[in-house]
């Protein structure tokens, strides 16, 4: 079992999948063999993939998402590993893919959680919003991507393995250039006791050697501890780490009282909502959040035209026609 679920992570690896990718696809190709009481791939044909699929959704109760993803992790093992590829997989339910509004925060209630944030976390939050970042394309953030001087960041590697310029807000620079402080501080400690490398990928370590020690390589916010590459244990200093970030927003809506679901990406989808309301073109949200296809930015016109912002609701019609019926002030 370890040495077939190694075959399909150097699969993987050949083909440069990002490593949150294969470590999910590695935790469902595993549930599918446990499934089928750990029989190998090999002797498995279409109709038990269909079987592990319906049960995905039926009595597991997954999501559509979910399902699709456990789908491309079963064509990838197939196709790379197994080196049989699935044919036509008859008889699978698919649930329709709903259609969902994402939670955007009103100016005063971002406003009301930075107020209750701290120290690193809060400026990690802030760039997201500021700058429509995802949480990994923050903590990703090495010291050369940041250009003060045209107030911009480079995104390197985003969702889709593609780089983007984004903005940075003019009032995060006194803070950031603190923390990238910070950062080379710490560089410097781990240098002195021998380390000082950062993680890459794919075969930047051999292509630049001792280069990647250099400041520029360097997460700007940089994990508290040393941690061993997965592949060959040395020790390097990661990126703060995306739990962290969760906790803090999730102190911080206890703080102010905001009990809807505010996520780390509820930030970004607040970024693109309030630059469309300020009058921006959607190609240039749509430029600033990556997405490959403007359909996908133009969820958030809709946000925009709900509610208050686009229907004046009866009710409020009636209360106002009575108060001047009764001439109350």
């Amino acid at each position: 079992m370890s040495a077939f679920m190694e075959e399909c992570r150097s699969a993987m690896r050949a083909r440069h999948l990002a490593y949150q990718t294969e470590k999910t696809y590695l935790h469902w190709i595993r549930r599918y063999i446990y499934f089928h009481d750990k029989q190998h791939p090999n002797a498995l044909s279409e109709a038990h993939v269909v079987n592990f699929l319906n049960y995905i959704a039926g009595p597991r109760q997954c999501s559509p998402n979910t399902q699709s993803l456990v789908l491309s992790a079963l064509v990838f093992l197939y196709k790379y590993v197994v080196k049989r590829p699935l044919g036509s997989l008859q008889g699978i339910t698919f649930a329709k893919p709903k259609v969902r509004i994402p939670v955007v925060l009103s100016l005063k209630e971002v406003a009301d959680l930075f107020d209750e944030m701290r120290g690193v976390d809060k400026l990690i939050i802030q760039l997201m919003y500021g700058s429509g970042l995802r949480t990994a394309e923050v903590l990703s953030l090495r010291i050369k991507d940041v250009d003060f001087a045209n107030g911009c960041l480079t995104i390197r590697m985003a969702k889709g393995n593609k780089d983007r310029v984004v903005t940075l807000a003019h009032s995060l620079m006194p803070a950031l250039k603190s923390q990238i402080q910070r950062a080379l501080a710490q560089h410097q400690s781990d240098l002195k006791e021998g380390h000082g490398f950062t993680p890459t990928p794919y075969a930047l370590r051999r292509k630049l050697g001792t280069a990647l020690r250099a400041p520029a390589w360097q997460f700007i916010f940089p994990s508290s501890k040393l941690s061993g590459i997965p592949d060959t244990g040395e020790l390097v200093r990661f990126h703060r780490h995306p739990d962290n970030i969760r906790k803090a927003i999730s102190a911080a809506c206890k703080g102010c009282g905001i009990h809807r679901r505010v996520t780390s990406h509820t930030f970004r989808h607040s970024f693109a909502t309030h630059l469309l309301q300020s009058g921006a073109d959607i190609r240039t949200v749509q430029d600033q959040l990556g997405h490959a296809d403007v359909k996908t930015t133009e969820i958030y016109t809709h946000i925009i035209k709900r509610g208050a912002a686009g229907v004046i609701s009866p009710l409020d019609q009636f209360s106002r026609s009575t108060k001047d019926d009764t001439g109350d002030d």
